[in-house]
């Protein structure tokens, strides 16, 4: 009892085993494997309801409602007690441009131009990218790189920004959203099964650990039809 009392609940005592981050992605229904017909709606529309689900906390109106504007570029450093609530920074779907949902609500599973959202797992008092934003970069894994031949990412170049770090805990960063960046795959083979690494790239990164395919790294496969 008495060790227990030494014990933060606002802050682990040992940090050692949880960084670097790993990484996860939107939608993600049947495992990692998407595949669809883009000329039958009932085999895209769970992944773009998946979507709107997962987006609402980041809806504009919410964000501006319970977040800050922050400013781009530095971490998000704040002080004072370990038990005071934290403020968090605004991340707005809209940021996410052609991949938002809000100009085309099927987030391109209509034409056979999917969108993928990737996200950082969440560490408490981490800044990634030893001071320069971490970025993302797609390519094939283990097959025809041709298959693969466009890919947008968004907001900017595929960046996660540095103010929305570091995170600070659940109980006092209550409303803290993690920040995506969205993959639109707008030109891949069809009718094929392309198999897509995802990775991230910055300072103290790893994503190379061949026994671990979610850290700093994620690998689907991509399977669109006619």
């Amino acid at each position: 009892y008495v060790m227990l009392l030494t014990l933060s609940p606002y802050t682990p005592t040992y940090r050692d085993r949880v960084a670097p981050p790993g990484v996860m992605i939107r939608p993600h229904l049947n495992g990692f494997n998407i595949a669809f017909n883009v000329s039958q709606r009932s085999t895209w529309q769970p992944y773009v309801d998946s979507m709107h689900r997962f987006l609402q906390a980041y809806d504009d109106k919410v964000q501006e409602e319970k977040n800050i504007e922050c400013v781009a570029g530095r971490y998000f450093i704040q002080r004072g007690p370990e038990d005071e609530q934290k403020k968090a920074c605004r991340f707005r779907r809209s940021l996410l441009q052609s991949c938002s949902g809000i100009g085309d609500p099927t987030f391109g599973y209509s034409q056979g131009q999917p969108c993928i959202l990737l996200k950082m797992n969440r560490i408490i008092g981490y800044r990634p990218g030893a001071g320069v934003p971490v970025s993302v970069d797609c390519k094939v894994q283990k097959g025809n790189e041709s298959d693969l031949r466009s890919v947008d990412f968004y907001p900017g170049n595929g960046t996660f920004d540095l103010m929305y770090y570091p995170y600070y805990g659940k109980l006092t960063h209550v409303n803290y959203t993690s920040p995506l960046v969205a993959m639109h795959f707008t030109d891949v083979k069809r009718e094929s099964v392309v198999p897509i690494q995802c990775s991230l790239n910055g300072e103290g990164i790893v994503n190379d650990v061949n026994n671990d395919r979610f850290l700093g790294r994620i690998i689907f496969t991509l399977s669109i039809g006619k």
